[in-house]
């Protein structure tokens, strides 16, 4: 995910973006570049389909940036790789949901979808604005534009108690491990903005805030 990584809100550089598909050239390797985000991103980088089309899969969709319940997804790939991926697709899926596709590509060439993208845009800054207002000093990692806020937490703090304990307060949030790369889990929840009006946001930020304090020392 170079644009809009999720759950940390990272934009990846262009000079990095060049020197990863410099380092996919030079050994053949295949990049899968997953832009479910991107369209969170205003001004980034070209992508790495773009800088490298001969060995990047550049896959995205619909359902994040305009509705959920709209499961369309695209891909762009090398020649050589097509028909694998279909094949895949049909083993996996079947087929994707005619009428779907049908509204999907009217919404694509009549401009509902870049409307409605720009309003997704403005919607993750506003929630953005209100997290860093509730959260205050709590360190945080994020993009001015994601729907997620990493909370990196202090080492007297366990993200498991964390957790638990605001979904006592019915707050669900994540912890590390299903995002961990490694055995080491990063020390950190993550919080996602999206889906409730911002009264409910405000008052699980507020939640959020207070739990970490009383284990704070």
């Amino acid at each position: 995910m170079p644009t809009m990584h999720n759950p940390l809100g990272w934009v990846m550089s262009a000079s990095r973006r060049r020197a990863l598909v410099a380092v996919a050239r030079q050994h053949g390797l295949l990049v899968i570049e997953d832009a479910a985000y991107a369209f969170l991103v205003e001004k980034a980088p070209p992508p790495l389909a773009a800088l490298a089309p001969e060995t990047t899969v550049y896959v995205s969709g619909y359902s994040k940036s305009v509705a959920t319940g709209l499961r369309v997804g695209c891909v762009a790939a090398p020649p050589q790789w097509v028909g694998a991926i279909e094949r895949a697709i049909r083993a996996t899926t079947w087929n994707t949901p005619g009428v779907m596709t049908a509204i999907t590509c009217g919404w694509l060439d009549d401009g509902t979808v870049d409307r409605l993208e720009a309003g997704k845009r403005r919607d993750a800054r506003a929630r953005q604005q209100l997290a860093a207002q509730v959260l205050g000093a709590l360190r945080r990692v994020s993009h001015p534009a994601s729907y997620f806020v990493w909370l990196p937490l202090a080492e007297e703090v366990r993200a498991d108690q964390v957790a638990a304990a605001l979904m006592r307060e019915r707050v669900s949030v994540s912890t590390a491990e299903p995002f961990a790369t490694s055995a080491r889990v990063p020390h950190a929840i993550r919080l996602a903005l999206g889906s409730v009006d911002f009264d409910t946001l405000r008052e699980a930020l507020e939640t959020v805030a207070a739990v970490i304090a009383e284990r704070t020392y």
